[in-house]
């Protein structure tokens, strides 16, 4: 199956919410990603399975404003998992960042996905802080 990656790539609120509520496990809700992102964000990725153009997987990328970018959100639909999609997601993340003029790009991830954010996606551990609010 071949996928596209685009950066800022068109997408509605409704596929975004509805491949966020898969792959986070929770109820389609209404957020209006598109207001969000185009208010916060840097810039995100969409990729799209060719033929019937649904959205396969989807990250965003928020930004200090300088040089330190952020990857959220990253989601890959169920029928697509453990292929690759979310690694050339992140990739595309990355150049997206890279081409914006940003340094560094971070990430937050739980302890199970370290696998993949830091031997698939190549991010390197640091020592972080969090404050639950």
């Amino acid at each position: 199956m071949t996928i596209t990656y685009l950066w800022r790539g068109a997408f509605d609120d409704d596929e975004v919410g509805a491949l966020h509520a898969e792959a986070f496990g929770h109820p389609v809700v209404p957020s209006g990603w598109r207001a969000r992102l185009e208010r916060h964000s840097l810039g995100w990725v969409c990729a799209r399975r060719a033929g019937d153009r649904a959205l396969a997987g989807f990250v965003n990328v928020a930004w200090d404003g300088g040089g330190h970018a952020f990857v959220l959100d990253t989601a890959v639909a169920a029928a697509v998992r453990r292929s690759g999609v979310g690694a050339r997601l992140v990739a595309a993340a990355a150049e997206g960042a890279r081409a914006a003029g940003c340094d560094w790009l971070h990430v937050d991830f739980e302890e199970h996905l370290r696998p993949f954010y830091l031997d698939a996606c190549g991010f390197r551990p640091t020592e972080a802080g969090l404050i639950r609010l």
